[in-house]
């Protein structure tokens, strides 16, 4: 259900490390709870993020949301096709429905995040919990 190769946070967010950097999207569970997506607002590339701040924001027909990132750095690429095609991210947020592709800072951050097997757990105690 979560590809084991990236790591997650319980904001919901993903990223999965690709040499010295890292794509960031949002998970498959947070878009299901978010429904039909309308609007992403991205950050443009050159910019600077901090693990755990908000690097943009999502709306969708239920709800608008921070995008949280999962790590630090420079970032060095956006999903441009996202801002005509914001239902990418419900499509395929794993593929085309990524973000942002962030030039990591600190690879201990990604220490912090958890895999996928605690991810699912972490969504099967909050779905029950709502």
């Amino acid at each position: 259900m979560f590809p084991e190769e990236l790591k997650y946070t319980k904001n919901h967010s993903w990223v999965k490390v690709e040499g010295e950097n890292g794509r960031v999207g949002l998970t498959n569970y947070a878009q299901e709870q978010l429904s039909d997506i309308v609007t992403v607002e991205l950050p443009e590339a050159g910019g600077e993020v901090t693990s755990m701040n908000p690097f943009g924001s999502i709306e969708s027909v239920k709800a608008t949301m921070d995008l949280i990132t999962p790590v630090s750095g420079e970032i060095i690429e956006v999903n441009e096709t996202l801002n005509d095609q914001p239902e990418k991210v419900n499509e395929d947020p794993y593929g085309a429905g990524w973000m942002i592709v962030v030039k990591l800072k600190d690879a201990g951050e990604l220490d912090a995040l958890m895999p996928a097997s605690d991810y699912e757990t972490f969504t099967e105690t909050e779905a029950e919990e709502s």
